[in-house]
């Protein structure tokens, strides 16, 4: 099954069901995001949000360092090259825009959720911003889901721990984390410090086993790091920042 949907690239990778916050200022985007309040209210407002490979999230607004004489990109395009689906990772999440609110400058402020993964297929910049055929990824188990996501539970708890800190609260109690396989190797991808090539990794694993094996091997790798880190100020990684756009 394929769709059409407006395309947002980012610096980050974004997940079936995590929540992503965003500051909304240059005009591509602020035109996305006036077309999606024309979509009445009781139908979700979606968008795709992709990985940017190789280019830039926001655009040069004015002349450059150190030529003064070069000339600002613009368009719904600018900053990906002269082919933009080469400059985006082939798999990403479709977010539903929960608010979008337009401040007083004309900026928008955003919260979505991710829903449902998409590989990209087509990128159009003929409009406003840029949109994208996409056909959407179904969710397999795969072999031992279940047995797999009680490990990684267990390893994420352990990695919290020494990220928050021996003196400090772990991030979550028990009762704050799902069981659900999927959602699990969801959130672990999500929240854990890792680049974006490995986050993209996970978000385009074949089926939920394969993603959480592959979490599995991280955790333990990156606790170990961790534990002969004491000076990792690590409180502080545990918050994700806001995208500026």
């Amino acid at each position: 099954m394929t769709v059409r949907l407006p395309l947002f690239p980012l610096n980050s990778v974004l997940f079936p069901g995590l929540v992503l916050p965003l500051n909304i200022f240059e005009e591509r985007y602020r035109a996305m995001m006036r077309d999606l309040l024309k979509t009445p209210e009781e139908e979700p407002r979606r968008f795709a949000v992709v990985a940017i490979r190789d280019g830039h999230e926001v655009a040069q607004s004015a002349p450059g360092m150190p030529d003064p004489t070069s000339v600002p990109e613009r368009g719904p395009a600018a900053g990906f090259g002269p082919d933009p689906v080469k400059a985006f990772h082939g798999v990403g999440c479709v977010a539903d825009a929960a608010t979008i609110r337009e401040r007083a400058d004309g900026t928008f402020e955003v919260l979505a959720t991710g829903t449902t993964r998409v590989r990209l297929l087509s990128v159009d910049a003929s409009g406003p911003f840029l949109t994208a055929e996409l056909e959407e990824l179904p969710e397999e188990p795969g072999d031992e889901a279940g047995a797999l996501a009680e490990g990684v539970l267990r390893a994420f708890r352990q990695y919290q721990k020494r990220l928050a800190g021996a003196r400090e609260r772990s991030l979550s109690t028990t009762a704050d984390l799902p069981d659900q396989p999927s959602v699990v190797s969801f959130l672990v991808a999500a929240a854990m410090m890792l680049d974006t090539p490995t986050k993209q990794r996970l978000l385009q694993a074949p089926d939920t086993a394969s993603r959480l094996r592959d979490e599995l091997k991280l955790l333990r790798t990156e606790t170990s790091i961790i534990r002969t880190l004491p000076s990792l100020p690590a409180s502080d990684l545990t918050r994700g920042p806001t995208s500026l756009n």
